[in-house]
């Protein structure tokens, strides 16, 4: 299975990006908007500039209770994991797993086309079991 396909299955291919100068608030108010969790942070909508997290948020604001006056590149991660519509799912939900991250931007080209979560990856791995499950009851079942 390749990351394409589970932004082929997604409702939407949109990613919501912000800029770099837009403030917190700005922030939090399109994570709440959009009912997300992170948002790739972009100059032009295609390039990556950096992610930022309601968790960056969080850990800012234990450290600093006045984050929510800063700019978003105040609290970004500049340096992005990221991966391509061709890599294999397995190997970038090990990757998520394993340097704890929920969202990998998907890019192609140096172009950004998607992000992928790991609710997105645990739906795809649900369905994929189910479709197993229904497949070998059918076996078992059919006579």
């Amino acid at each position: 299975m390749r990351i394409g396909e589970i932004l082929e299955a997604k409702s939407t291919s949109d990613v919501v990006t912000i800029t770099p100068d837009a403030g917190v608030r700005d922030l939090i108010a399109l994570l709440a908007e959009h009912n997300i969790g992170a948002l790739v942070v972009s100059a032009d909508g295609t390039s990556l500039d950096g992610i930022v997290s309601e968790r960056d948020v969080v850990r800012h604001l234990h450290s600093d209770g006045t984050v929510i006056h800063n700019t978003v590149a105040a609290i970004m991660t500049s340096v992005v994991e990221t991966c391509g519509p061709d890599d294999d799912l397995d190997d970038v939900m090990t990757t998520m797993t394993s340097r704890r991250f929920r969202h990998v931007p998907v890019v192609s080209d140096g172009t950004l086309v998607g992000i992928v979560s790991i609710g997105d990856v645990v739906k795809h791995k649900i369905g994929q079991l189910q479709f197993e499950r229904d497949q070998l009851d059918s076996y078992v079942h059919q006579g």
